[in-house]
């Protein structure tokens, strides 16, 4: 007995791959982790991260590549935050699975 099954591209997939493995890193779940929260900069997500700020420069540019993240400029500081919807679900799968301590 045959069962249709309901199967994404291969492309779509490889895209999805691709974010997947910029989401990859502990430093960037935290800065998503903390712009689902609200806006940042970057300053204020290095020192969360304990980066050097040009580092999360990096990682914030990744995730804006991918479309997750967009900035805005507010006078001389820049805000980060979160242009994809699905991230808080992808977010709290992660936080469900891992984190047993909640708020370490």
């Amino acid at each position: 007995m045959s069962t249709t099954q309901r199967l994404t591209n291969l492309e779509a997939l490889g895209q999805a791959a691709e974010c997947l493995r910029v989401l990859a890193h502990p430093h960037r779940l935290r800065m998503v982790q903390m712009l689902l929260q609200g806006d940042h900069t970057v300053t204020e997500l290095a020192e969360a991260c304990e980066l050097p700020t040009a580092m999360a420069s990096e990682h914030l540019r990744l995730m804006q590549r991918c479309g997750f993240l967009s900035s805005e400029k507010d006078g001389r500081k820049v805000y980060y935050h979160v242009i994809e919807p699905h991230l808080k679900h992808i977010l709290k799968c992660i936080e469900d699975r891992f984190d047993s301590g909640k708020g370490k």
